[in-house]
């Protein structure tokens, strides 16, 4: 095997599978540019770890000025030294090839870390503790397997250091949880087998939409086939997983659409393991809007209040910086789309001074515009509040935060209406998705939330003021969107 599995190779392959064959064997002409998200994820994560080892009380042997087998001999060297703290080493063996950020000396060995400019876990709130990323544990597995061939292993507990300035321990030999059989060892033994299987091209990978897809650099050539292959994945909420286990009954949404269904079902349950009676018709019903053009359509009655003023609101977070920089709002009044505006509050700077203060002006106008009715889109906003309130609670108490998301003052709208009362001929069902489908345009030709992290950070370094008005531009588009899909699903409810 002429490439070695790294520690990006089996991050992408946890992120999708399919990447992987096209990094290695796809016509690269077919590529997107790199998204400007994804660059400044790599520059960021490049000065945060400068910034980690350059505030390093203790001393270390720098390796990271070497390349190829000089720096891999020299990490071999440096472990043989017993060197305490060996700072971007890199270790081989066999058809495994890892650049650990950090590889540290303990009492019966090394174990390997690295630097993160994300937290170190994920799911973590104020009532549960966070869970180990899938996508850093086959990472720091790989550097751990490595040390373990060649007889340098100080156990399997590698470790991260990520933005909040935590080490958090991977414990790789520990069961995941009761829902979760097996440890993240096991895990790791199967991405590995399953890489080494599709860089020898023993074993063939499809693409799959999903919303991860729309920033990775093979996503125009990918839904191109996906649309040619007509493919399952394109029906919402049937990802990769659910189409691989129908596709050797139904190869494609016109086979489901045409299909009977109880020719799959066995009793209460189909043969289709995870996958109920209920999802199955769902997925059929999908295929079928999808494959005919029809309209979109309601599956429950739609009850919505009316309120003279109505809120469309939508936040914009920075997670590099551990910050909401916006608050923005569209307030209409009295149904008339020509008699509104946008209401926008920024944090100037990425500091907890002006986080509060934008937090702070945000709950005030709210608390000015009631009586009124708050539209957001799924659960992120109130996630953000929750989280905000936590970090300060002298601007609004857990009991006003509470009563302000209470369904009687607040609609989500993709979860209380659009998931649970309507179907679409889209692919999926986001904002932007829906929102273009009703006929309508946003300003930017990039707008995502990506999009405008990165135009937060340039505005943050440059403070060019066509900078900051894009951003706003970009805010006000997606709040306004919502207003379309409620205006949309106004009309749906009263056919």
């Amino acid at each position: 095997m002429s490439t070695c599995v790294s520690a990006s190779i089996l991050y992408n392959l946890v992120q999708c599978p399919h990447r992987i064959t096209m990094d290695l064997f796809g016509d690269q002409s077919l590529k997107d540019a790199v998204n400007p998200f994804i660059e400044l994820l790599w520059e960021r994560g490049n000065t945060f770890e400068q910034e980690v080892i350059g505030k390093l009380k203790i001393p270390f042997t720098d390796l990271k000025a070497f390349s190829g087998k000089e720096r891999e001999r020299l990490t071999i060297e440096a472990m043989n030294r017993g060197d305490e703290l060996i700072y971007g080493g890199r270790i081989w063996v066999d058809d495994l090839i890892g650049e650990p950020d950090i590889i540290r000396k303990c009492d019966i060995g090394y174990i390997a870390g690295d630097i993160k400019s994300g937290a170190g876990e994920e799911g973590a709130n104020e009532d549960t503790d966070g869970k180990p990323k899938k996508h850093y544990a086959v990472q720091l597995s790989l550097y751990t397997d490595i040390l373990e061939r060649i007889g340098f292993s100080g156990g399997r507990k590698p470790f991260v250091w990520d933005v909040h300035g935590q080490e958090v321990i991977y414990d790789l030999n520990a069961e995941q949880g009761v829902r979760k059989k097996g440890s993240l060892w096991d895990e790791y033994l199967v991405a590995l087998e399953t890489a080494q299987a599709i860089m020898a091209q023993r074993e063939t990978t499809l693409p799959a939409y999903g919303s991860i897809c729309k920033l990775c650099h093979w996503y125009t050539a990918c839904k191109k086939a996906l649309e040619d292959l007509d493919d399952l994945t394109l029906i919402p909420e049937l990802g990769r997983s659910k189409r691989d286990i129908m596709m050797s009954h139904l190869r494609g949404r016109g086979d489901l659409a045409k299909a009977d269904l109880n020719s799959f079902i066995q009793g209460k349950k189909t043969i289709f393991p995870g996958i109920g009676v209920e999802t199955l018709h769902k997925f059929k019903l999908r295929s079928i809007l999808q494959k005919s053009g029809s309209r979109p359509y309601k599956k429950a009655a739609i009850d919505l209040p009316h309120f003279d003023r109505e809120l469309f609101f939508d936040v914009e977070t920075d997670p590099m910086n551990d910050i909401c920089y916006l608050h923005g709002f569209v307030e209409r009044l009295h149904g008339d789309k020509n008699a509104e505006r946008y209401i926008p509050f920024v944090a100037e700077e990425p500091t907890a001074d002006w986080e509060r203060q934008a937090f702070d002006e945000a709950w005030a106008y709210i608390k000015g515009s009631m009586p009124c009715m708050i539209y957001y889109y799924s659960a992120y906003e109130r996630t953000i509040w929750r989280q905000l309130q936590k970090k300060y609670p002298h601007v609004i108490t857990e009991e006003e935060l509470e009563q302000m998301f209470e369904p009687g003052r607040t609609i989500d709208l993709y979860h209380h209406v659009i998931r649970s009362k309507t179907e679409w001929p889209t692919y999926d069902f986001s904002i932007k998705t829906l929102a273009s489908y009703l006929g309508f345009s946003w300003r930017d030709s990039n707008p995502s939330g990506a999009a405008s992290i990165e135009w937060y950070h340039r505005w943050i370094d440059d403070r060019d003021p066509s900078m900051r008005q894009r951003i706003l531009d970009y805010n006000e588009d997606d709040c306004r969107a919502m207003r379309v899909i409620l205006d949309g699903i106004r009309q749906m409810a009263q056919q």
